[in-house]
């Protein structure tokens, strides 16, 4: 009901009468009303039921009639309360998905299209893993526009679509690559520094993403030793680390070469990085794909080579469960399957070849 100084104004099919603005009222009504049937309209588009709780948190969002799964996608990321890093993630994923087809609609989200986004990274060289990664975050994104009701979900296209994973390789470098990179002569100054910042990670474990936030604050002295305090960017976790107790002391022997951690710390991104560390291995005659993060699979295995115990090492990555560290164990078990396995085929060489007069170097696997 409507009140002023002169009548009361009242509403008789959705119009006002007996009021001095009857005519700019009705006028707006009818506006809100032709919104309301957009905003119903774009659900029965979608195959969805339009309650009254649906139009209201609609009008609420001053959500867009005619969205689209793009542009709700990049707003449910950037108004969610995820970490930054997981943010990240969903949109390089997005971005993908903008270069397979721009102006996604709800509607193309069918079992079809998963099939054929899952081709399109394939022929684009894309590990299984990594595909898995990028299905992964599109199913995060269709189920909260199902919570949020842009989506039916009956329409949810992954109910039959099965994301296919394969087991992950945990590769690390041997103390003997890892001498190889200790020693190799780089003339390069940018190629020099990723080397110096990726061996300081093998001998602390940090991430990436770890690494690259540290200041000198992150370092605090414990009985005049130096010792590394920070909280991981990905789990939050609080981590301590003795440096002087890791690896000889190595990884404070890369930081006083440079002014500050800073400095150090100060790289390039991930994938560029990453290029510069397959041209430092390609110097040393190491014949294993190097990321950055193999430098931190490099400090786990080799910890529960020396035999640090598996829960001691988990707190020093800032695992949340013993159950990820223990896949270090494992992969250092299958290791010594492979090579004790390798020994026995040249052994078998030398019986089938004995005027071949094989070396004892040559029983040595040096991968």
């Amino acid at each position: 009901m409507f009140t002023s100084n002169r009548s009361a104004g009242a509403v008789r099919g959705a119009q006002v009468i007996n009021h001095h603005q009857s005519n700019e009222l009705n006028a707006m009504l009818y506006e809100y009303i032709l919104y309301l049937q957009g905003i119903e309209l774009g659900y029965w588009k979608r195959g969805i039921p339009a309650t009254l709780s649906l139009l209201k948190d609609a009008v609420k969002k001053k959500s867009a009639v005619n969205i689209s799964f793009s542009t709700f996608a990049k707003s449910a990321i950037d108004n969610s309360d995820k970490k930054q890093s997981t943010k990240d993630n969903l949109h390089s994923t997005l971005a993908v998905l903008h270069d397979f087809r721009s102006g996604l609609d709800f509607k193309d989200l069918t079992y079809t299209f998963l099939r054929d986004f899952e081709q399109y990274l394939r022929e684009k060289g894309n590990a299984v893993n990594t595909i898995a990664k990028h299905m992964r975050q599109l199913r995060t994104l269709v189920n909260e526009a199902i919570n949020q009701g842009y989506m039916h979900a009956d329409a949810y296209p992954f109910r039959k679509y099965k994301i296919k994973q394969e087991k992950g390789r945990h590769e690390f470098l041997t103390p003997d690559e890892l001498k190889k990179l200790e020693t190799v002569e780089v003339e390069e100054e940018s190629m020099r520094h990723v080397l110096d910042a990726f061996l300081f990670c093998c001998y602390t474990g940090l991430r990436y993403s770890d690494f690259c936030q540290l200041s000198p604050a992150n370092f605090i002295k414990v009985n005049g030793k130096r010792w590394l305090h920070f909280t991981s960017v990905k789990t939050g976790v609080e981590i301590r680390l003795p440096l002087h107790l890791l690896f000889e002391s190595r990884a404070l022997g890369i930081l006083d070469r440079y002014p500050d951690i800073g400095s150090l710390a100060s790289l390039p991104c991930n994938s560029e990085v990453n290029k510069q560390l397959r041209k430092l291995a390609g110097l040393c005659g190491i014949k294993k794909r190097i990321t950055y993060h193999v430098s931190r699979h490099t400090c786990a295995t080799l910890l529960v080579h020396q035999g640090v115990a598996i829960t001691t090492v988990q707190k020093l990555l800032g695992h949340t469960s013993v159950k990820t560290t223990q896949i270090y164990s494992e992969v250092l078990s299958s290791t010594i399957v492979r090579d004790l396995k390798n020994v026995q085929r040249k052994r078998k060489k030398v019986k089938m070849f004995p005027d071949k007069g094989l070396r004892t170097s040559d029983f040595i696997d040096n991968r």
